[in-house]
């Protein structure tokens, strides 16, 4: 059985407090996990949402600031402890490539797992295409080199079954119609009709920027920091982030179905300010507010 999801493995914005574990997320897609910005601690809050490190086949880094890649270390380490036996790709911003280095070797262990290193650069692109999705980044505006991932199912054909029997398609010639695209001079399209792949992107420290909107556009669910409120616009802008209003304007007109907000700064105690500012600039979609250990289903497709 299929399952498309987001765990919600921490959501704090710089450092922890008791209630908010430093970033980390993981999407189940079907039969792969792809894990971003593991923060400190996420070792541990994996263990706790029910999620092993066999889960995983990509790690996905937006930049190499302590609250999004403290985590490597020990997730690298535990998934050649655990011998995941299939391969793991690695993302990251190439000019971090040093940091990345320090992580995966910050200490001794048996390498016994086929880690393989693709990191980004310049305006990011394609970085992976399987039958299952084509994985694209982005850059981003922060004041170190960020970027955004963005993972896009490729469109099918869905058959229609009255227009099949109405044409007295059945059985094998379904198949037969679908692999040569046409049959008794009924063509495909007739009996036919595109269903959109599925879109999901990952934002995370920016400032407002093309890349931003990029990722976002048309996504079925989008995560994105909203590290601030909006009365801190200043700040926001300053540090390289952005507001909760901020991010459901973006929302809003890339059409996204599920805004998830997350990232927040320590100084705010209600955490529901986030969602009254989304609706308030005019995000009328479906909408959540992380805490940690949550679990939030990919929308069922259109």
């Amino acid at each position: 059985m299929s399952v498309r999801e987001l765990v919600v493995l921490g959501t704090a914005s710089q450092v922890p407090t008791r209630h908010r574990n430093h970033n980390g997320y993981l999407l189940r897609w079907d039969g792969e996990g792809l894990l971003f910005d593991p923060g400190e601690g996420t070792q541990r809050q994996m263990l706790r949402a029910g999620a092993a490190a066999h889960d995983l086949h990509r790690i996905c880094v937006t930049h190499f600031h302590g609250d999004h890649s403290l985590g490597l270390a020990g997730v690298i380490q535990r998934i050649n402890l655990d011998r995941v036996p299939h391969e793991v790709t690695a993302h990251y911003p190439r000019s971090g490539q040093r940091f990345f280095d320090r992580l995966r070797y910050a200490t001794a262990y048996r390498e016994t797992v086929e880690l393989t290193e693709a990191p980004v650069a310049g305006d990011g692109g394609v970085l992976a295409a399987t039958p299952a999705y084509t994985l694209q980044a982005h850059r981003l505006s922060h004041p170190v080199e960020s970027y955004g991932y963005r993972l896009v199912e490729p469109d099918r054909l869905r058959m229609l079954p009255e227009r099949l029997a109405a044409h007295g398609i059945k059985g094998p010639d379904v198949g037969r119609i679908q692999r040569e695209g046409v049959l008794d001079g009924v063509p495909l399209a007739d009996v036919s009709e595109v269903r959109r792949g599925q879109r999901f992107a990952f934002v995370m420290d920016t400032r407002l920027c093309e890349g931003v909107h990029a990722l976002a556009e048309g996504c079925d669910m989008l995560v994105i920091e909203s590290t601030f409120l909006d009365e801190d616009e200043r700040l926001a802008v300053e540090h390289g982030h952005l507001t909760a209003g901020q991010a459901a304007r973006v929302a809003r007109d890339a059409g996204v179905r599920h805004l998830v907000l997350t990232h927040f700064s320590q100084r705010y105690t209600e955490p529901g300010e986030f969602g009254r500012q989304a609706r308030a600039a005019g995000f009328e979609g479906e909408l959540t507010v992380a805490h940690d250990l949550l679990r939030v289903p990919v929308p069922k497709r259109r």
